[in-house]
């Protein structure tokens, strides 16, 4: 992220990729959060808002102790991942939680994404893992999740939804929609008689690409 990025700047790249997740059916309703590093903390959407229907108003300013900077704004009950996240990834600058219908049917099937069905996801992810349900809002949530990102980057939340971090919210918003897409065609290929898996030495091409 560029140093010089305001908080206008960021405020208005959150509204409107919460716009394309809502446009996209990513985020139905009033499910999901989104955030940005910023300061001495992160912006991110308030508590009760609609990832496809911000505003302005709908952005809080929040330290990392979980303190919002803002008086009469509360922010996202999901705050404390965000957090955590953050201080396990420095070089992220931006989180989006969203209950994906093809990504939450998997998580709510308690099923991960790591094998490898495809090239281009094998690449960009390495793999999905499933983290273990835990009560939304919750430091076990919290916990449960944010230690997968020492390794990876987006997770399954069981019983919950996806998230996923990145340096830019221009690949973070990437990497939804192909996770989505990925969900969809490895549920496809279940109807087809499962998926043929890349092999181990296909896998392995695969990643020193990176």
């Amino acid at each position: 992220m560029k140093k010089t990025s305001s908080k206008k700047e960021l405020t208005d790249k959150i509204i409107k990729y919460g716009k394309l997740c809502g446009n996209k059916n990513f985020s139905p309703g009033y499910s999901g959060n989104i955030s940005a590093r910023y300061s001495d903390g992160m912006l991110i959407t308030t508590s009760g808002s609609s990832n496809g229907y911000l505003s302005a108003s709908d952005i809080v300013h929040t330290d990392f102790e979980g303190n919002s900077q803002e008086e009469g704004k509360k922010p996202s009950s999901e705050k404390f991942l965000h957090i955590e996240i953050y201080k396990k990834r420095p070089e992220f600058n931006f989180i989006i939680h969203v209950h994906a219908p093809y990504l939450s049917s998997f998580a709510c099937a308690g099923k991960d994404l790591m094998a490898p069905v495809m090239a281009e996801n094998t690449f960009y992810f390495g793999g999905i893992p499933l983290a273990e349900y835990a009560l939304p809002s919750t430091m076990e949530l919290v916990n449960n999740t944010a230690k997968f990102f020492d390794k990876f980057d987006a997770v399954l939340m069981a019983n919950h939804g996806f998230i996923v971090g990145s340096k830019t919210m221009e690949d973070a918003y990437m990497k939804l929609e192909l996770a989505e897409s990925y969900a969809q065609v490895v549920l496809n290929t279940e109807i087809l008689g499962g998926a043929k898996l890349l092999s181990k030495k296909q896998t392995n091409e695969i990643l020193k690409l990176r």
